[in-house]
């Protein structure tokens, strides 16, 4: 960008600082352009010294000179503590505060909602976002080159779509990391070492992934072509479907999307397996 623009972050956690990191590795803007506001002084300080930048740990102090961007990466029940009137784009990646909360809140409505993950951390994770009708085009430029600072994003044109992506793809990792670890205890407990059965499984998920990338077919294609009749990946397929494996799965994800309306306040959606008429 021809100028650099000012950038506040509320919020130095894990998100916070893979935002500031990302646009910062992207050169979006200068370090002397980029406060964070932090409660802990100790991390406001840990950041400032990594990343040269300057941190309060008063929110109104970090925005208060800010004229292009505010990212809000606070949790849902701190987000009234930084509500005060701005002039410049909001992207809040608060999960579950809806767009109209935030607006509303802040009295101010150029708001873009996002949703990343923490593989944003290494700049490969991916953004859900969607902006309000009052974001201007420059601003959703820059809200693009600043969600895309942390991987890949995804835009959408309506709101109901962020629940959504807040349990699909913003809690994902936990169950990508949930199903990596029972793998690795399994082995383990099969007789490999630990060191051993991580390197196994690592490169069994990564490569998986990959093979789908490369192959471009369903996922269920694939698995057919490993699990011959009365073989060993035949045997243990039956005892995950036995188990409830896909259901386990589509549960999880269900109540995660539940909890993140909640969250918004928003109307509670049905459950699916249960009669509602």
């Amino acid at each position: 960008m021809e100028q650099s623009p000012s950038i506040a972050i509320i919020g130095g956690g894990v998100m916070g600082e893979a935002i500031l990191s990302g646009v910062l590795h992207k050169q979006l803007t200068r370090s002397d352009c980029v406060f964070v506001a932090d409660p802990i002084a100790e991390r406001g300080r840990e950041l400032a010294e990594r990343y040269s930048i300057t941190s309060f740990t008063d929110a109104i102090k970090a925005v208060e000179k800010i004229k292009d961007l505010v990212i809000l990466s606070v949790k849902p029940q701190q987000l009234e503590v930084v509500f005060k009137t701005l002039n410049a784009l909001v992207i809040s990646i608060v999960a579950g505060a809806t767009v109209e909360l935030v607006s509303t809140g802040l009295n101010h409505d150029s708001v873009v909602r996002a949703m990343p993950n923490t593989p944003a951390q290494i700049g490969e994770g991916i953004t859900v976002w969607y902006p309000s009708r009052a974001v201007r085009p420059d601003q959703i430029e820059l809200a693009r080159q600043v969600l895309s600072a942390m991987g890949q994003e995804v835009e959408v044109n309506e709101e109901i779509y962020m629940d959504m992506a807040t349990a699909l793809s913003g809690t994902g990792p936990a169950y990508a990391f949930m199903f990596m670890e029972a793998m690795i205890d399994a082995g383990v407990h099969l007789g490999f070492s630990r060191k051993v059965s991580e390197q196994l499984v690592l490169q069994t998920l990564s490569g998986s992934v990959d093979y789908y990338r490369h192959k471009k077919v369903h996922p269920a294609q694939l698995r057919n072509e490993v699990t011959s009749p009365g073989g060993t990946t035949a045997a243990a397929l039956y005892h995950l479907e036995r188990m409830g494996f896909r259901t386990a799965i589509s549960r999880a994800i269900w109540a995660a999307y539940e909890r993140s309306q909640e969250l918004g306040r928003g109307k509670k959606v049905k459950d699916p397996e249960k009669n509602n008429d």
